[in-house]
């Protein structure tokens, strides 16, 4: 495939925020865009999202793509062209949206899902991690509000489909009896309640998926404490309270219970029978990655391709975590578009979860591609 049309453009994510969305050969992709950040996520844009842009459309490919590994060639283009030391100068959410584009533009002309470009025998379907009741920093706009981020479910249905129905069933059983009326950005109800009330709710329902915690502890950590609610914990108290939150609640899903620097108080975290996540910890970077292993700080990560933009470095941390039996979790972000594209990546790299909200238009469009694919494979 010749790369004969390329343009970047300024488009809007779902909260209304500009990001980044381009096109080639016809074929479009964007740009999610987060709002809780690890503080090593690479930069989203070179210097600013127009120049990125621009950047985007003065790029000229001389070469033909014809497979997933062609991307090597875009990335070494883009090095030599803007005299980057490495690729991720170029901005992860510009890098990301420009490989996808390529290869959906590649899918096109093959005549392919865009999943098989990455991996023509994938079978393996995720388990979907949905954000049921929201707090954090993704429901400041409520006085009283949890400290944690999300609060998940994680169903255990035989099909993709099947998990879907029934995280919302349980979704929308939890808005009714809490007549809640109000939703965050992903989606997830918001509640004047604080973590162990919305806790306590959930459990309810643990019978039909188990429960899950985004605690994002990096938001609340000040001054070498953590400041949960009315609580002010030091390191130790706080990987107390955690570990008795995962005793009480049995909890499946622990991400960031710890502060995205603390390594150590990482491997603290009881991980006998909870998937102990690193999102801000790793931000889908391959040396972090490879050192939260090392450390014996996660049992599972988040990977956020718009954190890292190179789809070739995403296959690698896949690649990475497999080896090293550590469960992958491809995941959304707070700003999200329709564009669906993970679905394909999340089923093509062959993710253990798939992360990607339950409510609203953006979330249920990569929720009903998958369905897609797996109805397509029956």
């Amino acid at each position: 495939m010749w790369i004969k049309e390329l343009r970047g453009a300024k488009i809007l994510d779902s909260r209304g925020h500009p990001t980044i969305g381009v096109e080639v050969n016809g074929c479009r992709a964007s740009s999610p865009e987060g709002k809780s950040k690890g503080k090593h996520e690479t930069k989203p844009y070179c210097e600013s999202l127009d120049w990125s842009i621009h950047l985007i459309d003065v790029l000229k490919i001389p070469y033909e793509i014809n497979s997933f590994d062609d991307l090597i060639k875009v990335e070494n283009l883009i090095k030599d062209q803007f005299g980057f030391k490495n690729v991720h100068q170029f901005g992860a959410n510009a890098l990301f949206a420009l490989e996808s584009a390529i290869l959906k533009a590649l899918a096109k002309e093959q005549k392919k899902e865009l999943w098989q470009i990455i991996n023509p025998k994938a079978r393996k379907f995720p388990i979907p991690v949905g954000n049921a009741i929201g707090g954090g920093l993704h429901s400041e706009n409520f006085v009283i509000h949890p400290t944690f981020q999300e609060f998940l479910l994680i169903p255990q249905e035989k099909s993709f489909e099947k998990n879907v129905k029934m995280m919302n069933s349980i979704y929308t059983k939890i808005g009714k009896l809490l007549h809640a009326e109000e939703k965050n950005d992903e989606g997830a109800w918001q509640l004047a309640m604080d973590n162990t009330q919305v806790l306590d709710i959930l459990s309810e329902f643990a019978k039909d998926a188990r429960i899950g915690l985004d605690v994002a502890s990096s938001s609340f950590y000040k001054y070498g404490f953590y400041l949960s609610g009315e609580k002010t914990l030091n390191k130790e108290e706080h990987i107390e309270y955690i570990n008795n939150l995962i005793k009480k609640y049995n909890l499946f899903y622990v991400e960031d219970p710890v502060q995205e620097e603390d390594f150590d108080g990482f491997r603290k975290i009881n991980k006998e029978k909870t998937l102990v996540v690193g999102d801000d910890l790793t931000v889908t970077h391959f040396d972090r990655v490879k050192g939260a292993i090392k450390d014996k700080a996660i049992n599972a990560m988040i990977i956020k391709p718009n954190q890292n933009g190179s789809l070739l470095d995403v296959r690698r941390i896949f690649e990475l975590c497999k080896k090293n039996k550590i469960k992958t979790v491809l995941s959304h972000r707070s700003g999200e578009t329709m564009d669906s594209a993970i679905a394909d990546y999340a089923f093509g790299f062959g993710a253990d979860y798939f992360k990607c909200g339950i409510s609203t238009p953006w979330r249920e469009a990569k929720l009903n591609r998958m369905i897609e694919i797996e109805r397509s494979l029956k």
